[in-house]
């Protein structure tokens, strides 16, 4: 059996990778130029600078994020068969703590498949591979999802901005069979998912427990899902008896997307919508002197990097400061951040700050992040980018 490559790291740069850290960075690794030739997401052995031993690892010598743990084996054989076994796993995880075929599948490191992630819609999956390892083993990753599941159809959504960081290109293609539409199924309600063309993977499952806990409060109310998407969050407030939903998005095709899925469940008469920017739209609202017992904003990442931190929190600030005088005396409003780089601690404290601004009281309720489907590696507690605040106003 041939041996991986073996990559070392500088010296003093153990530390990190002995209590259990799953990535190596390319500054903390030994890279004379021959390493720059190395094939992106092949894999290495990799050992301190003292011998100590960590195990496999996919290598890329273009990325900040130079090798990421596969096996504490140091002669692990990454290959179809092993690929398989981590599908498997993963799969019988999902088994267990949810209740149907509708659920992020395979949630990168915290399911020991470095940069993959899996989002499964009944008979299709859709993936994206965002690191090299991911997309060199695409194909085994197919095939392992097809053993697996009974599926009529695989897409890749490999057009996220990360995969730019590990120098791979943008490509959104039909792996497997012919009809990717599909459905989810959540809280009795049905919503047509566009794996091809939709955000992301089609389907945000990590707020999943998240509408649960909103819907359980909408019987009668009126309800403001601002940055709607496809009206997760609203629909599902309408399922639950809401009086009244209003939907705001900026695009279009989403909230075509969202009534069609009103009327499909037979609630259309109670869902409308507002196609505008949401800072404006709630700008007008309060000047309107509109009221909403349930006020729901779950943005898109204000911060995107860590550069744009300052400038993220102050936007998650603003927007709460807007929702705010929107919310009823004794209603609710749910902030949601899936900014990684929006700490919790500092999330929790521009919401605090601006409804001291907008001279509401309440209380939190609840602050939560992503359903169980969405595991955490435990050294990777970066990893656990959703964060969100149930409140009650006064």
């Amino acid at each position: 059996m041939t041996e991986h490559p073996l990559i070392r790291l500088n010296p003093g740069q153990e530390r990190r990778l002995k209590s259990g850290h799953p990535w190596a960075y390319s500054n903390e690794i030994c890279m004379p130029p021959e390493f720059r030739q190395m094939p992106a997401g092949g894999p290495v052995r990799v050992e301190g600078d003292d011998g100590w031993r960590f195990g496999t690892f996919a290598f890329n010598p273009h990325s900040l994020i130079g090798a990421r743990l596969l096996d504490r084996d140091p002669a692990a054989v990454i290959d179809a068969a092993w690929v398989r076994r981590r599908i498997a796993a993963a799969v019988a995880l999902r088994a267990r703590i949810t209740d149907g075929p509708f659920h992020r599948l395979v949630h990168a490191e915290a399911d020991g498949l470095p940069g993959l992630v899996v989002d499964r819609y009944g008979e299709v999956a859709v993936l994206q591979a965002n690191s090299a390892w991911a997309d060199r083993m695409t194909p085994e990753i197919v095939a392992a999802l097809l053993a697996e599941l009974s599926l009529r159809a695989v897409v890749a959504r490999n057009d996220s901005p990360v995969r730019a960081h590990e120098g791979l290109p943008s490509d959104v293609a039909l792996l497997h069979g012919s009809d990717a539409t599909a459905v989810v199924e959540e809280g009795g309600v049905r919503f047509g998912v566009d794996p091809l063309s939709g955000q992301k993977t089609g389907w945000f499952f990590d707020q999943r427990r998240n509408r649960d806990l909103v819907a359980g409060l909408a019987a009668g109310a009126r309800v403001l899902d601002v940055f709607c998407h496809v009206g997760a969050f609203g629909l599902r407030c309408a399922a639950a008896g809401a009086a009244e939903v209003t939907l705001v998005d900026s695009s279009a095709p989403a909230l075509e997307r969202a009534l069609a899925a009103a009327a499909e469940n037979g609630f259309a008469g109670r869902v409308g919508v507002r196609r505008g920017d949401a800072f404006d739209v709630m700008t007008e609202a309060a000047q309107a002197g509109e009221r909403f017992d349930i006020v729901v904003c779950d943005p898109p990442a204000f911060a995107k990097s860590k550069k744009d931190q300052a400038a993220g929190l102050r936007a998650y600030g603003r927007m709460a400061r807007l929702a705010a005088p929107l919310v009823a005396p004794g209603g609710f409003l749910f902030v949601a951040s899936c900014s990684h780089h929006a700490p919790l601690e500092a999330f929790a404290g521009v919401i605090a700050e601006a409804l001291h601004r907008a001279r509401r009281g309440g209380r939190i309720l609840a602050t939560t992040g992503a359903g169980p489907d969405h595991p955490v590696h435990p050294q990777l507690p970066e990893s656990a980018y959703l964060k969100a605040q149930l409140l009650q106003v006064d």
